[in-house]
């Protein structure tokens, strides 16, 4: 019996090796299949005409006195919206924002004492028009509203003077642009592997970037592989470009 266990040990041990190895070499095997792989990127990129105007014109007086200052407000309004409509702006294309007082000697945390004038009075009035080229050339011509004595507020905020030009067909350009990133995406892919004596594989994942969207002629905006940035919307034609990363198996 004890003789017996001696031959059965060693056995044992023999098929437990060939069983791992053979797990072993499946593991690599599937291991190195699966690393068989190249990741490619491929891009598009369209210039388009943008198809939307957004124009804040506004205006500010000082003043001491709410009714003189608001009256000087109104005057000034309709002086715009007779240079707007006068130059082909349409009246359905002009809004009138809510007029706004500022108090400043009214502010608890920071009232300012020594002032000229106590209120500020602002108007706002935005344009919105799909008629970009006329916008666009309307926008040239304000001095006519300075030599009418209207003076535009320079005032930085979240809606500042001067027109923005945008474009919002960006899902009719999608499909076609996506498809030209993906054969771009392939060509490389091919390329490479006809460098390096392989074939091409199936097509094992995709990933799409996002669709960015900058001002043609902006020297402010930046590029990476993920597109371009750009803090301006100034420019009646744009850029819009997509990036695709690609991966591809090796045969």
């Amino acid at each position: 019996m004890e003789k017996s266990n001696n031959y059965l040990l060693p056995a044992a041990i023999i098929i437990g090796a060939a069983i791992g190895a053979f797990f072993l070499g499946q593991s690599i095997e599937r291991f190195n299949r699966e690393d068989r792989t190249i990741s490619v990127k491929g891009f598009s990129e369209q210039e388009v005409k943008s198809d939307l105007a957004v124009w804040a014109l506004k205006v500010s007086v000082p003043t001491n006195d709410l009714s003189a200052g608001s009256s000087e407000i109104e005057n000034s309004k309709n002086k715009i919206i007779a240079f707007l409509t006068r130059n082909g702006i349409a009246a359905d294309e002009i809004i009138q924002k809510e007029m706004q007082v500022a108090d400043r000697k009214a502010n608890e945390y920071n009232p300012d004492m020594n002032i000229s004038f106590r209120y500020i009075i602002t108007k706002t009035i935005l344009v919105r028009s799909a008629n970009v080229d006329v916008v666009f050339k309307v926008s040239q011509m304000t001095d006519e509203l300075v030599r009418a004595g209207v003076v535009m507020s320079s005032q930085t905020d979240w809606q500042n003077n001067g027109v923005s030009f945008m474009y919002t067909g960006l899902n009719s350009i999608k499909p076609t642009m996506l498809a030209e990133a993906t054969r771009n995406a392939r060509q490389a892919a091919e390329e490479f592997c006809r460098e390096s004596g392989t074939d091409l594989g199936k097509l094992k994942r995709a990933t799409q970037g996002l669709f960015t969207i900058v001002d043609r002629d902006d020297v402010n905006a930046s590029q990476n592989d993920g597109g371009y940035y750009s803090s301006g919307r100034r420019d009646v034609f744009k850029k819009v470009r997509v990036v695709v990363s690609v991966e591809y198996s090796i045969e």
